[in-house]
Order: structure tokens, then sequence, then C-alpha cells
């Protein structure tokens, strides 16, 4: 068969999307390691699974807000999944709001 007569869907490029799950501590001991973690990721859609944190502190709310606006600007997705109460009642306590700024997020 020439390759006029193949399927376009055989030509579509796939989309992996990396996982990283967060510790159930994110602390100010966890923000460097969160940091490296997220960069060897960058370049690819990225979702982060939020949940099994029990505690997020402010350090690591701002590494992940620094790789939401990484992610946009290199115009690559980054999804938070499954937040938990916990990591949505830090985020509130720091003036953050998920769906606004962590632009590319699923919505929670």
């Amino acid at each position: 068969m020439s390759k006029a007569g193949k399927s376009s869907k055989s030509r579509r490029k796939k989309t992996v999307r990396a996982r990283l799950q967060l510790p159930d501590i994110l602390d100010l001991t966890a923000a460097a390691p969160l940091a490296q973690s997220l960069l060897a990721h960058r370049g690819g859609e990225l979702s982060v699974d939020a949940s099994s944190v029990r505690r997020i502190g402010a350090q690591c709310l701002q590494v992940l807000l620094a790789a939401a606006a990484t992610w946009k600007a290199d115009g690559v997705k980054l999804y938070l999944r499954e937040p938990t109460e916990e990591f949505l009642e830090g985020a509130r306590l720091l003036g953050i709001q998920l769906d606004r700024d962590l632009a590319g997020s699923e919505p929670v």
C-alpha cells in the first residue's frame, strides 16, 4: 500500500504524559527535591498527582507555581491531579487559587 493510502491515525504523534507523584509531606526539605523532579520532566506534558499530600508549605507551593509558569511559557500542559483537602486548604491559606494560579491544571 502506498503512503497516500495509509490512515492519518498512523502518522499522528502520540503524546505521552509523564506522571509525578507528590509525597505526603511537602515542607521546606521537600522543596529542592521537588524542583529537581519537575525539571527532569521539563519539555513534555506532566501530570502531577497530589492525592497523597497531607501537608504543603509555602516553598513547595511556590515551586509548583513556578513549574506551572514554566510549562505554560514552554507551551506544554501541566496537570494537577486529585489534590487532597489538605493540599487545597494549604493553598487557600496562602492565597492561591488553583484554578487561576496553577494554569493548565485540571479542574479541582
